[in-house]
């Protein structure tokens, strides 16, 4: 496999796996703080709808990222009061985030743009167009180092660095702040947070909103960078994918990063290996668009090792009076 196939094959799985990264640590944050959320997939669908609508519409991309992100945020506050608020059961309210966005998606792209569920495709000034950083042609001839920098690091739109630069600094905030203390505390311990005088609700919710944040990238990513607008479902599973990531890097920030890549690469690879021939026999193409399905399904089977989450995840809290 000559190096230029290589690069390209790494190029994309750079691009496919941020959103699940960005995902992947939306719900580290929520999870890390004792809400559960298995709504990430509904969270990224909405902000990939409303960023790609207020794109379309106004011809402006940074206004489509604001949208897609205030509606992602909306969505995780809706949910953090169902959650935690009235300390409803955490997984059915993640299913009903993620039916919600499932329908009113294709609803209101219907009923605004006409183009069954489709929003308009998006003018160059509506997308995020790819960065090339200092000194990337110049580069470009030398070999191996200098093709490495100008075709693998060079080239990629700014939500892409945004999602690789976000792995430190949750690493920073976790484990280098107060606030990180916190929340990792009040996932574990609730009660012992709360005995010494710090709000557990309002921890979670700052989680939750952190999550929404995250969630709102992801999505926007999928409409105004990656893509050229919204489709139905354009989403594809991907928080699903980036829920089980979470679970195999065992709620640690680096680890997920490396798990996304993982599954980024399978992604790219399975559009690689479509119409290919394995020892001779044709798979077919459905076969090995599964291939980042197949892995999910394997390591939620436990192939991963012992992974426990946060103890006190899942569970409502109920402050004693």
């Amino acid at each position: 496999m000559d190096l230029g196939l290589i690069l390209s094959t790494l190029d994309a799985t750079l691009r496919l796996s941020t959103p699940l990264l960005l995902a992947c640590l939306a719900g580290l944050y929520s999870e890390r703080a004792g809400v559960f959320d298995i709504g990430l997939e509904g969270k990224m669908l909405a902000s990939a709808f409303a960023a790609a609508a207020v794109a379309a519409v106004t011809a402006n991309v940074w206004l489509g990222l604001l949208a897609g992100i205030a509606v992602s945020v909306t969505t995780a506050g809706l949910q953090g009061a169902a959650a935690i608020t009235l300390r409803g059961n955490q997984l059915i309210a993640g299913v009903a985030i993620n039916m919600l966005a499932a329908g009113l998606t294709t609803f209101l792209g219907i009923q605004w743009f006409g183009q069954g569920g489709r929003t308009p495709q998006l003018p160059v000034s509506g997308r995020f167009q790819n960065i090339d950083l200092p000194f990337a042609g110049e580069l470009a001839g030398v070999p191996i180092i200098g093709q490495i920098y100008s075709e693998l690091i060079s080239g990629h739109n700014i939500l892409v660095y945004a999602a690789f630069l976000a792995v430190p600094i949750t690493w920073w905030v976790l484990y280098r702040t107060r606030f990180g203390l916190r929340l990792r505390a009040v996932g574990e311990n609730p009660k012992a947070v709360d005995t010494a005088g710090i709000s557990v609700t309002k921890l979670r919710y700052q989680a939750v909103l952190i999550t929404g944040l995250l969630c709102g990238l992801a999505g926007a990513f999928f409409s105004i960078a990656q893509g050229s607008g919204f489709g139905n479902n354009m989403t594809a599973g991907k928080g699903f994918i980036a829920l089980a990531a979470l679970i195999f890097a065992k709620w640690k920030p680096v680890p997920a990063m490396f798990t996304c890549l993982l599954f980024g690469f399978l992604d790219a690879l399975q559009i690689r290996l479509q119409g290919a021939e394995i020892f001779g026999i044709g798979v077919p193409v459905q076969a090995i668009q599964a291939l980042p399905y197949l892995l999910t399904v394997i390591l939620l089977a436990g192939f991963i090792g012992k992974a426990v989450g946060p103890r006190a995840g899942g569970v409502a809290y109920t402050k004693e009076r």
